[in-house]
């Protein structure tokens, strides 16, 4: 039997989001995967010396076997839910700039190199092969207004074996004239070519998926958005993506642009473009009204903690507390380049800080403040509903696809997180990974229980 078709089973410690409220972390756990890459059995407590004897029972005996050490765990893979893949190289450029001023300025000159398919093929290796090294096992991609350099993104995602959504970036107005669409007839005809490459290259979308991508309603006429709108009634499973209330100066730009709109929820519901497979990132600056459109609808937001602090010219902190209070959908997203860094790790941890600001400037009660576990569920589980792969990974429950990362606070990774010490409890090796680690402490990644960083 070869490698890649057999079984493969972890001993140690398991964890993962049991809810918004609890992280199961499972001591003495046999995690068990088919050859499929499926999750067949998930037990904790198994004394080491059944182990053998549980491996038999399950028809594993002969499977690849790894004993977890002291440090060491496993945890679903990170979700992002928001990433723009052609900002690979000018991350953290542009910082204290106003939104609009950063994308012209910084952002559209940059994107405006993929027009040239050699570059894509340069840098999109660097994009999935980095994000893999940094435990995000699913993204969901912005790419750049060109359809080649959408198909390579695609093809990079699938040849390196990552999860994805990607979509070619919509703009057939306001930006620069070197980066928009020769026309709405166009930007509409290079997305259908997208779509087709990416249902050739992954028919059932198992891991590659197209997402529609308008980039933000300022970048889109009427003509465009309805466009959109048809394509997206006429794939019915596919999801959407877009910006929603990132800063009050794109906010009211977008109104002026539409004066028939009083709020950004019903000019996307308009054209068809707000519904449960909506991705909406940001969202900042809601009105009562839209957060309760979007709880209506079902929509997923990504949450981006990082960029709201670093780009757009202030400190936008989004009331994710109250979305997450009324079971709305939420992950956490790197926005990288405009935010910096693409460790959702940082996200994880700024999603604490954005919160903690939020109460401040609204309450002074602490109830506006995310806790630990509700981090955890957003960077893993919640980013999974919100791409719309929540029903295959993001939790280690029986049956779903085994997309993993195994975590080692040891000091043979030489990271600079908070030393293991004799002492620590499970929950206190969680801790340090999630606020003192980071990639150097990933010591493997796993997509379908393929093997797809580390060794």
């Amino acid at each position: 039997m070869s490698d890649s078709s057999r079984s493969q089973a972890f001993y140690g410690t398991v964890i993962h989001s049991a809810s918004l409220k609890e992280i199961a972390i499972l001591e003495n756990a046999l995690l068990v995967i088919d050859s499929s890459g499926s999750i067949a059995s998930l037990e904790a407590g198994v004394e080491r010396e059944k182990v053998t004897e549980r491996l038999g029972a399950l028809n594993a005996a002969e499977c690849r076997f790894t004993e977890l050490g002291k440090g060491q765990f496993i945890m679903p893979g990170f979700v992002d839910t928001h990433n723009h893949a052609p900002q690979w190289l000018h991350r953290g450029q542009g910082q204290g700039l106003q939104i609009l001023e950063w994308l012209n300025q910084v952002a559209f000159l940059n994107e405006s190199l993929f027009k040239d398919p050699n570059h894509a093929r340069r840098v999109y290796p660097m994009v999935v092969k980095g994000m893999l090294r940094s435990g995000v096992t699913t993204a969901s991609y912005y790419g750049s207004l060109h359809g080649e350099a959408t198909k390579i993104l695609a093809d990079v995602c699938l040849e390196m074996g990552q999860r994805a959504l990607v979509g070619k970036c919509n703009m057939a107005r306001n930006a620069a004239d070197f980066y928009v669409d020769a026309s709405v007839e166009e930007s509409l005809q290079v997305t259908r070519d997208c779509i087709n490459h990416i249902k050739a290259l992954d028919p059932k979308g198992e891991l590659l998926r197209h997402v529609l991508t308008p980039r933000f309603a300022i970048c889109c006429d009427e003509s465009l958005l309805g466009g959109l709108g048809e394509i997206a009634k006429e794939y019915p499973e596919m999801p959407i993506q877009t910006h929603f209330d990132e800063s009050e100066q794109e906010k009211n730009f977008t109104m002026t642009l539409f004066p028939q709109f009083t709020n950004e929820a019903d000019l996307y519901e308009t054209f068809g473009l707000l519904n449960e497979r909506s991705i909406l990132a940001h969202c900042t600056i809601m009105t009562p009204y839209e957060t309760q459109r979007l709880q209506d609808l079902n929509c997923g937001i990504a949450h981006c903690p990082t960029s709201n602090m670093t780009v757009g010219g202030g400190f936008m902190a989004a009331h994710i507390k109250d979305f997450l209070n009324r079971g709305m959908k939420v992950g956490l997203g790197t926005d990288s380049g405009g935010g910096y860094s693409i460790s959702m790790l940082n996200a994880m941890r700024h999603s604490l800080i954005n919160s903690f600001a939020r109460d401040f400037l609204d309450k002074r009660d602490g109830s506006d403040t995310v806790t630990l576990e509700e981090a955890f569920h957003m960077a893993t589980i919640g980013g999974a509903h919100v791409v719309g792969f929540g029903n295959e990974v993001g939790d280690f429950q029986i049956g779903k696809q085994f997309d993993a990362i195994l975590v080692d606070i040891t000091s043979s990774r030489n990271g600079v997180n908070a030393p293991l010490e004799e002492v620590d409890s499970l929950r206190t090796v969680l801790e340090k990974f999630i606020m003192t680690g980071d990639d150097r402490n990933i010591a493997q990644v796993y997509v379908r229980g393929r093997l797809v960083h580390g060794c």
